[in-house]
């Protein structure tokens, strides 16, 4: 795939980078994203997905803007409020970069319509706020072998990984699954909704921006990922902290038993 003259203008503090260049940004306009959610983590994720020139970007939501979401979800606009988030979104990303195609999925992630969802994509990346779908989109991909970024928001915190459970690591096991770092979901009630507690728009921003790094390198290959690593992020003290977490042979999808 050759770069247009535009594309080289567009793209050419990507290109100038020694480990993106030329080809990095081919397979960055190659390359098929599916996005679970435009809100606060996803709005600032697709807009930078666009914006470095993604090929294809899926969006997955079937929820329509509300005026308390324009705090945080930066992709909409005051005049998109009650239109669908997958349309506004679209829009958006068609102002940016008339490059990217974007294809909307207009429903809700389950464990029914997760593995075809995932499966005509080549990278996952899971900004939903609620743990149903984060089992249910992490389970998917590890049975259709797609690499996932997923992340979390808290009032002041925040965490961000990456993983690839369909491969081995250099350690020679499995690398770890989503269900090896949080084996069950906390009970019902104990985890308040950002409509409960609140969220810091700038944090989600932090944090969507951070997705689309990893999206970029997972595509390109640059550096080292978040494969076996979490990083958690405080906003009060302004800490950055890495913890890193293996397999764990118990777990359903790869463990001995599976």
């Amino acid at each position: 795939m050759m770069l247009s003259a535009d594309e080289l203008e567009r793209y050419a503090r990507h290109i100038v980078l020694r480990e993106v260049g030329g080809p990095g940004q081919q397979k960055l306009g190659k390359a098929r994203v599916l996005v679970i959610g435009a809100g606060g983590l996803g709005a600032p994720l697709i807009l930078y997905l666009a914006a470095a020139g993604i090929g294809t970007i899926g969006i997955v939501d079937d929820d329509a803007v509300a005026l308390s979401n324009l705090q945080r979800q930066v992709i909409h606009r005051t005049e998109d409020v009650d239109r669908l988030k997958t349309e506004s979104a679209a829009n958006a990303v068609r102002r940016l970069n008339p490059h990217v195609e974007v294809v909307g999925h207009v429903t809700r992630l389950t464990e029914a319509n997760a593995r075809d969802l995932v499966r005509a994509y080549d990278i996952v990346v899971d900004g939903s706020d609620n743990f149903a779908t984060r089992y249910a989109v992490s389970d998917a991909c590890f049975h259709e072998a797609k690499p996932l970024i997923t992340a979390a928001v808290g009032i002041f915190d925040a965490t961000l990984t990456t993983l690839r459970p369909h491969e081995t690591g250099p350690n020679g096991k499995p690398n770890p699954t989503y269900r090896c770092l949080f084996p069950d979901a906390p009970p019902p009630g104990t985890v308040p909704a950002c409509a409960e507690a609140g969220v810091l728009g700038a944090l989600t921003g932090i944090v969507g921006s951070m997705m689309a790094l990893e999206v970029i390198r997972e595509i390109v290959g640059f550096g080292e990922g978040l494969v076996g690593r979490l990083l958690m992020i405080d906003t009060r003290a302004m800490r950055f902290e890495t913890l890193r977490y293996g397999w764990d042979p118990e777990n359903p999808l790869n463990g001995t038993q599976a």
